[in-house]
């Protein structure tokens, strides 16, 4: 987990995306006990209250899953989940404008994987 908070955004959000990272990486596997709210809120001095939402988020998007009494733990399938959102998101934010903004320059799709390629290879 990253160590540092981006005072620019809601810090929960960035718990939430975090969290979300270590799934993705495998630094959290399926099954895994997540961080608690008092562990989190403790690390990064932040209200507990504000942990809580963004691990709320984990469990509303089926990432994770809590056991009463026992804690919060990385569901079934999350990793998974998580990479085909993430390739959408990606797919949204940087592929669509990119061949937009190719089309505008009347860039064949031959032109567009060479670029691709070019910087790829460096």
């Amino acid at each position: 987990m990253r160590t540092v908070l981006d005072e620019s955004r809601p810090i929960f959000q960035q718990i939430y995306e975090m969290i979300e990272d270590d799934i993705i990486e495998g630094d959290l596997e399926e099954g895994d006990q997540i961080p608690s709210t008092t562990e989190l809120s403790k690390f990064y001095q932040i209200n507990r209250a504000t942990a809580q939402k963004g691990l709320a988020m984990l469990i509303e998007d089926g990432s994770a899953y809590k056991q009463r009494g026992v804690g919060i733990f990385v569901a079934e399938g999350a990793t998974q989940n998580l990479i085909e959102k993430r390739k959408k998101e990606f797919q949204l934010q940087f592929i669509k404008p990119m061949l937009e903004e190719s089309k505008r320059l009347r860039m064949t799709k031959e032109e567009v994987i060479k670029f691709i390629k070019e910087d790829n290879d460096d």
